[in-house]
């Protein structure tokens, strides 16, 4: 049972950094720097004041379990950011990438009109988020339903000069994909 419970607390825990470093700072009085980043100590504060009180081992513990590791220390352990995702302004400083000639995005059947029509958009993020395999894009489609994987011609977009840049967690960002590029299921 110990197991099954410090794995839904880590659950938990992943959820209140994704909205806080991703998306609502200002929801429990953090204010991240330009990069994205914010003071661990900082952050531990304010999650406790807000009634969520994290210590620094759980926090460990996600950063580095986190299956699709969503969140980095700085060299030093200092200081923490999410590695995308973000709707809030951040410049996460990713270098310019070639991509591999093929790149996967999982979504759901209900987005598939819109998503022939404009090809992907960021939505509230600053960047469509693509994957290096079909397997990571099902998980990611299947967060909402029955999940469908798009094959992005990423090659093609390059060489187009679209520019893609690379997460730490291996994420492949881009700020949009035409439909043009995309292969959808018929």
């Amino acid at each position: 049972m110990a197991n099954s419970t410090s794995t839904h607390r880590a659950e938990r825990v992943s959820r209140y950094l994704s909205r806080h470093l991703r998306h609502a700072p200002d929801d429990i009085g953090i204010i991240l720097d330009t990069a994205g980043w914010v003071p661990v100590t900082e952050l531990l504060d304010a999650c406790a004041r807000s009634g969520f009180p994290i210590t620094r081992a759980e926090l460990e513990h996600v950063v580095a379990t986190s299956d699709k590791q969503r969140f980095a220390f700085d060299d030093i352990g200092q200081r923490i950011r999410a590695n995308q995702g973000h709707s809030v302004r951040v410049e996460l400083g990713l270098d310019v990438v070639t991509p591999p000639d093929v790149l996967f995005h999982g979504t759901i059947e209900a987005f598939l009109p819109a998503i022939r029509e404009q090809g992907l958009r960021p939505m509230r993020r600053h960047d469509v988020h693509l994957s290096p395999d079909t397997e990571t894009a099902r998980r990611v489609g299947a967060r909402r339903g029955r999940s469908i994987v798009l094959t992005v011609d990423a090659g093609a977009m390059h060489r187009d000069g679209h520019r893609f840049r690379r997460s730490a967690n291996g994420v492949w960002l881009t700020s949009h994909v035409p439909p043009d590029f995309l292969h959808l299921p018929e």
